[in-house]
């Protein structure tokens, strides 16, 4: 079936196509006889307007582009679930970009998005790589664009950022003081949130004068990571030297320990205390239910939104680093 166009409007209204682009845009005023035709013939014909063509005219296209490395972990949904209850009453509609963690599908996803004249562009956990080869920074002084998460050392470019620093800390003080010595760190394969989290672990077991243990999957953010944590930490359990604590830098990853230890008959938390990272609903929903550092990830996400919208409005050009606290939350685990 052919779409109505705006030359079937004008026609069936009988008026100029200037007349009925003013009906539509509201900026000029026109007879009310003449709105009623218009409108009357916008409904018969179930004319839509070219949003994405209107907004070029306005030099807007209220449009918001989000990026993120996955769509199976829980985290990174409920990031995007705040950024929709911000960004959506305002009018806005997003395009949701899965990288899969690449840095080079990042770009082509960039730019893609940049071509499709966005207003602005959310990253969530945005690659290293990418952040260090001046990429985004290049990006941000054209483009409004914020980070959530991810390498800032240095960066100018918008960031809302968790603080997973007194996180790992608050974790491992309280599991240092609930007489476990022998902790490990299990965490996934290439992320920058996993590799600042293993260096306040390294540098907390070093002040204890403890014994380092890092347990490594290649991925933690996919389904997947549920039993490669499974099967990594049953093998830790059946070793002479089993860990008395497990600090998960996910949820998906404490659930995979969570399954090891049931499958080795060691009771949790009287003989290994695990601890999540995120505080997702499967945290609150397992059994054991889950103990977890809460990130706060939909106001993360909402955060995130509003000042993506202070950029696009012009409130607020400086780059700005946001941070957001992070809490222990203890359950039964």
């Amino acid at each position: 079936m052919k779409k109505a166009t705006i030359q079937d409007v004008a026609k069936r209204s009988g008026v100029s196509i200037t007349t009925v682009s003013r009906v539509i845009n509201k900026n000029y005023p026109v007879k009310e006889s003449t709105r009623i035709k218009v409108e009357k013939a916008i409904e018969y014909l179930n004319f839509k307007p070219n949003l994405l063509a209107k907004g070029l005219i306005q030099n807007y296209t209220k449009t918001i582009g989000i990026l993120t490395p996955s769509i199976e972990n829980l985290f990174f949904s409920e990031v995007i679930k705040g950024i929709d209850s911000v960004i959506r009453p305002l009018g806005y509609t997003t395009f949701l970009c899965h990288t899969e963690g690449c840095d080079k599908s990042e770009i082509e996803m960039l730019n893609s998005l940049i071509d499709r004249q966005v207003d602005g562009i959310i990253m969530i956990d945005p690659r290293k790589e990418n952040i260090l080869s001046g990429k985004l920074e290049k990006i941000s002084s054209t483009t409004p664009l914020v980070l959530i998460n991810g390498y800032s050392d240095g960066i100018k470019c918008n960031y809302v950022i968790n603080d997973a620093v007194s996180g790992v800390n608050e974790a491992l003080n309280y599991l240092f003081n609930n007489n476990c010595r022998d902790i490990a760190l299990l965490r996934g394969g290439k992320s920058y949130s996993y590799d600042i989290k293993e260096v306040v672990y390294n540098n907390f077991i070093s002040d204890k004068n403890l014994n380092k243990r890092v347990l490594k999957i290649d991925d933690g953010n996919d389904l997947n990571a549920v039993n490669s944590s499974k099967q990594l930490v049953l093998e830790a359990l059946k070793s002479n030297n089993k860990p008395r604590a497990i600090l998960c830098c996910n949820d998906w990853m404490a659930i995979g320990a969570l399954n090891a230890a049931k499958d080795a008959g060691v009771p949790v938390p009287d003989k290994l205390r695990i601890i999540g990272f995120d505080n997702t609903i499967i945290s609150q929903i397992s059994s054991p239910a889950l103990s977890t550092v809460d990130q706060q990830m939909t106001k993360l996400g909402q955060l995130a939104a509003q000042r993506i919208y202070r950029i696009m409005s012009n409130e607020d050009n400086e780059n700005q680093k946001i941070y957001l606290e992070t809490k222990l939350v203890l359950r039964e685990s």
